[in-house]
């Protein structure tokens, strides 16, 4: 069975600069980030990824200074590796005043297929950065409204706490195709906790137009195992079906608490066999390069 990644990165520390990444000793939500502090590129994550049977991936904007060149450095790794069919979801701020300009360079790049901007990535980090407030900035608004006019996708990142008034806005937009990352990033995993996810996320699954990544789950349970996860995925796959959800192993950022063969072979082992066809290839070829 072909697998196509759905949501990973790549970087080339000498070609782009990620301020993330060259702060040393400074801990994130999802952990220590030294051992990933280092090129990872596109002949290390093949090695790994075409083991378990990847055959083709989406490359995620991943916090480059310069947005423009990390989309544009992406683009020329996807050209040097003809066998490798690679899409891209770039960043934009969809709030700057030259946002008509930014895309039409964008629009430029063949592989970029959609936009990121992060509303929110974790409680601690997000009372800092500020960016839950782009859900009530009209410019954000305006933004959407344009990335939608010009047929790009959304990649939609944010914690639950987020998830009603996001549908709220994005109910304004069923034509545009978004996914939701990391399953909404369930960060409080307690019983409790899952049934408040499994509530809220109900308003998104609702929405035809959402589809939802089975990624980055040990970013919030740096131990995980596949017992731990499967009441995300099950609550996912309960929700979304199997059309609407699609496999992304956040590979390298992931790679801090597993490797790709125990990702893959645990996702495998709680999604139902007649699913995986559809979750691990035909959701993701639909979304990103049909």
């Amino acid at each position: 069975m072909k697998i196509l990644d759905a949501h990973h990165h790549l970087w080339n520390l000498s070609a782009v600069e990620y301020p993330w990444l060259n702060a040393k000793g400074k801990k994130r939500f999802f952990g220590d980030p030294t051992p990933i502090q280092r090129d990872y590129l596109i002949d290390e994550f093949k090695y790994e990824a075409q083991k378990q049977g990847v055959a083709g991936s989406v490359h995620i904007q991943v916090g480059a200074k310069n947005a423009l060149k990390e989309a544009l450095w992406v683009h020329s790794v996807s050209e040097e590796n003809p066998d490798w069919p690679m899409a891209q979801v770039a960043f934009c701020d969809l709030t700057a005043p030259t946002l008509e300009s930014d895309i039409e360079k964008y629009l430029e790049i063949p592989t970029v297929r959609g936009i990121r901007q992060i509303i929110g990535r974790a409680p601690g980090e997000d009372d800092k950065t500020g960016t839950n407030e782009l859900l009530q900035s009209e410019a954000f608004l305006a933004g959407l409204k344009i990335i939608s006019s010009k047929g790009l996708s959304f990649d939609l990142q944010l914690i639950p706490e987020l998830i009603p008034a996001t549908c709220e806005i994005l109910q304004d937009f069923p034509n545009t195709k978004v996914a939701l990352c990391h399953a909404g990033s369930p960060h409080d995993r307690s019983s409790l906790g899952l049934k408040r996810f499994s509530k809220t996320l109900k308003n998104m699954a609702e929405l035809k137009n959402v589809t939802c990544k089975l990624s980055g789950l040990g970013m919030f349970d740096h131990n995980w195992t596949s017992d731990t996860i499967a009441p995300i995925v099950d609550i996912c796959l309960n929700q979304f079906g199997e059309n609407r959800c699609m496999f992304g192993s956040n590979f390298p950022v992931d790679s801090l608490y597993s490797d790709y063969s125990m990702l893959v072979n645990s996702y495998k082992k709680i999604i139902p066999d007649e699913c995986h066809l559809s979750i691990f290839y035909d959701v993701a070829k639909r979304f990103y390069f049909d």
